[in-house]
């Protein structure tokens, strides 16, 4: 971990980890969770708050954890080849515990896991990896350009579809505010195919931003001869696409913008935000984290674990089988206790990041999928030639 390029690696995987959840508080704050967050979000004094504060986050860090994933891919990559072992070898067995665990958080925890489609996503990925350089930027030359038809149809579709007359009829019965834990399961599998569109719709996305962070890895993005190509995504991302975002989310908040900032102009902003991170850990003249980057880079250092436990914190303060907050939060006081709830879960994962590290060096999820995997896979280190 003395390594630059490991140490901002780290960190960044803990800004996507928490990044991603000031995007989703939100849903688990509504009292309809996700139906609700989807259907519409109540007016309120605080509205314009809300606004600025989803805009930070929506679809950012999103896009930053999928290209921290495509880096993932590229550092096990190249691991192997240095070894001399084979790619994508026992890889596929990781992708399958990898979907495993995101099967079983989709059903007991939250309906907007995103391990499901990373698993698949990675599994595609790894044997797209042994290709050429050339190849894989056509592969994602097309990929974004599927991506941007879809969205544009998907745009589309909800721009010319009839709006209905009224507001969307309420959840009768909730099962966020009023069902318990095993209602919630229910409801989960019951629309299975609704709370998977996401995952479906990104799909070419993904792909894309998986082999971009291969590619920025294999280029030397983190490293300290990469000045150059962090000060063009830095342009790109902040530059760039971030005014775009901003005038999509804020000219037409919660409307059909949303789906070209988050699946649009967003990822493009997350190029910037992982460019500026390293930019600043490889100018550290001590290369240390610092306190801040510190705890961020343990909440990095176990991410899956820090995943399942911040949805789980979130899930038992807000929903019914719970302390039901979520439900009982007047409308015109949501946004503060929403910003309130999120300082809670943040303290916590990071406190038990801190306090597991100190005797522990992997994470609780980690070690058990560490587990699983030498168990399933005790040939990975048969060797092969290396690969393109």
């Amino acid at each position: 971990m003395s390594s630059t390029r490991y140490l901002s690696l780290d960190v960044l995987r803990g800004i996507a980890i928490l990044g991603t959840l000031g995007t989703n508080i939100w849903i688990y704050t509504h009292p309809e969770g996700l139906i609700g967050y989807l259907t519409g979000t109540p007016e309120s004094d605080w509205r314009p708050v809300e606004l600025v504060l989803q805009l930070l986050t929506q679809g950012k860090f999103l896009g930053l954890l999928t290209v921290m994933f495509g880096i993932g891919l590229a550092l096990q990559q190249r691991s192997a080849v240095r070894a001399g072992l084979r790619w994508p070898g026992s890889y596929p067995w990781r992708a399958a515990l990898l979907l495993l665990d995101g099967v079983v958080h989709f059903v007991l925890m939250t309906e907007f896991d995103v391990l499901m489609g990373y698993a698949i996503t990675g599994w595609i990925v790894a044997y797209l990896m042994v290709t050429t350089p050339r190849t894989q930027r056509r592969i994602i030359i097309a990929a974004a350009a599927v991506h941007v038809v879809v969205i544009g149809l998907v745009t589309v579709a909800i721009t010319t579809a009839p709006r209905p007359s009224s507001a969307a009829t309420m959840l009768n019965p909730n099962p966020y505010a009023d069902g318990s834990w095993w209602d919630l399961v229910m409801f989960r599998l019951d629309n299975a195919l609704l709370f998977r569109l996401e995952t479906l719709l990104i799909f070419p996305m993904s792909i894309a931003l998986f082999l971009v962070g291969a590619r920025l890895f294999a280029a030397g993005v983190l490293d300290a001869g990469g000045a150059v190509l962090r000060r063009r995504l830095i342009m790109l991302g902040f530059g760039v696409a971030l005014p775009v975002d901003i005038v999509l989310e804020i000219g037409n908040p919660g409307g059909t913008a949303l789906l070209l900032s988050r699946y649009g102009t967003a990822p493009l902003v997350a190029l910037g935000i992982l460019a500026a991170v390293a930019e600043f850990y490889t100018r550290r003249p001590d290369h240390t984290p610092g306190f801040t980057g510190g705890r961020l880079s343990e909440v990095g250092r176990m991410a899956l674990s820090s995943y399942v436990l911040q949805n789980l914190v979130a899930s038992a303060i807000c929903y019914g089988w719970g302390l039901g907050l979520a439900a009982r939060i007047p409308t015109e006081h949501r946004v503060p206790a929403t910003v309130g709830i999120y300082s809670v879960v943040i303290a916590v994962v990071m406190t038990f990041a801190h306090v597991w590290f100190r005797r522990f060096h992997r994470g609780p999820v980690e070690w058990l999928w560490n587990t699983s995997y030498r168990t399933l896979a005790p040939q990975a280190g048969s060797r092969v030639v290396r690969s393109r």
